[in-house]
């Protein structure tokens, strides 16, 4: 491979350091395999399918984000927009999950549309620098949040009233020694931090007892044939099915430009916002085809951004973990979530250090960005939270006598969310 195809010495990095940061982000991004592939099935999308279309899209995506972006952002099925794919779309909207699949493919279109328009810069300028910021420090809570719950520090009870775990629990312990660990490895820089961090933190497992059994499930090409192109269009003209379409545009792509954003400012190359973006929308049309819910510039990108990685070939690298995964996917299983929970608790903590950027003098500007912050973890939801932001702080900018300072693009933006809102609740 040559080494000018990534340019890897204009990004002061190496092909060893690349390489360590795709791993770490596979490590950190792996469960989606699972996770993604059970919600689908409650889709009524075979389970077996279902598994290989999410690796499948998960190494498409991630192939077009590295080679046409040079972009370390791994670009995986989101979570938020797969249980809208299953719990709205199909469940509550009574779509097939072959018409949500069309949704999809349809979505990623429209999506692709407009980032290959001068639509994209109009709608990144619009939004304001509070907001940038409030987003990522979102984003770094809700890592916090997935982190603590991998860990079992947090539990959901009745009501998804959120607790503190049973401190007895060995896997507790486990996620406790192995946090402390990695806090120590990388306070003292050490080399590859994270991925000392998984390798301590399965050996601790391990010497606890709770390190998770393999499992003897087998996944073949035979199952996938069913889900393989089985996107349908059947009724596209109505409302059920433009509605869906509108939602989840909506949803994924600004989703996509708040995280999109926030990895591209964290490599210090904003310029390679435009390509990420497309890169963005031509995989979210894809998912559709290969059987899986719309991707995103997964959060966790900063994972492999905080180990160094720089350029396409960490994204290629993850990509490729993911197909070479489809052979070995009961032992990725055996992973314990001590050893990965941590690794989030720490990029999220490194993400919401951007507080102090926020300019908390004027409210107009600094309650909006509050909201996103708190919403994005609260909800669960970082489409939702961003949605809530927008709205809010259109509101208050009108209510303040400062209408003028809000562009036009944002006003469009935020009555489109707010539709969505009221669409969403309304089926």
């Amino acid at each position: 491979m040559r080494k000018d195809i990534f340019q890897l010495r204009q990004h002061e990095t190496s092909v060893k350091q690349e390489l360590s940061a795709g791993l770490i982000g596979f490590f950190t991004i792996a469960y989606i395999i699972a996770v993604n592939s059970l919600i689908l099935s409650e889709a009524g999308v075979p389970l077996e399918g279902a598994v290989l279309g999410t690796i499948l899209t998960s190494f498409v995506g991630c192939l077009i984000m590295g080679l046409y972006a040079n972009a370390p952002i791994l670009v995986v099925p989101g979570m938020g927009i797969n249980a809208m794919f299953t719990y709205t779309l199909v469940q509550s909207m009574e779509l097939t999950w072959q018409q949500a699949l069309g949704v999809t493919t349809v979505s990623g279109l429209v999506f692709t549309l407009i980032a290959f328009s001068s639509l994209t810069t109009v709608i990144k300028n619009a939004i304001p620098e509070s907001i940038k910021l409030a987003i990522n420090i979102g984003i770094g809570l809700f890592l916090m949040l997935i982190g603590l719950e991998k860990g079992h520090l947090v539990e959901r009870g009745d009501q998804s009233i959120i607790a503190l775990g049973d401190f007895s629990d060995p896997a507790v312990f486990a996620t406790i020694v192995t946090f402390i660990i990695a806090l120590i490895l990388f306070i003292r820089n050490v080399k590859g931090n994270f991925l000392w961090t998984i390798l301590f933190g399965t050996g601790i497992a391990f010497l606890l007892g709770v390190l998770p059994s393999k499992t003897n499930e087998s996944f073949s090409l035979q199952g996938y044939q069913e889900v393989l192109g089985a996107f349908s269009f059947v009724d596209w003209a109505t409302l059920p099915y433009l509605v869906a379409v509108f939602s989840i545009t909506m949803v994924v792509l600004f989703e996509n430009v708040g995280l999109t954003y926030s990895h591209v400012a964290a490599t210090n190359r904003p310029e390679k916002f435009k390509k990420a973006f497309q890169a963005n929308g031509i995989s979210v049309m894809l998912s559709g085809l290969f059987g899986s819910s719309p991707t995103v510039s997964t959060a966790e990108t900063t994972a492999a951004i905080t180990a160094g990685g720089r350029t396409g070939l960490t994204t290629i690298t993850t990509g490729f973990l993911f197909l070479i995964v489809t052979f070995f996917i009961p032992y990725i299983q055996m992973i314990p979530a001590n050893a990965i929970a941590p690794v989030l608790m720490i990029i999220g903590g490194l993400m919401i250090q951007d507080i102090k950027k926020l300019d908390l003098r004027d409210l107009s500007e600094s309650f909006p960005a509050i909201f996103i912050i708190a919403m994005i973890p609260f909800t669960y939801s970082i489409a939702d939270g961003i949605a809530i932001g927008f709205i809010l702080y259109v509101i208050l900018k009108l209510s303040t006598g400062s209408a003028r300072k809000v562009s036009f693009t944002l006003y469009v933006i935020a009555c489109l969310f707010l539709l969505h809102f009221i669409i969403h609740f309304a089926v």
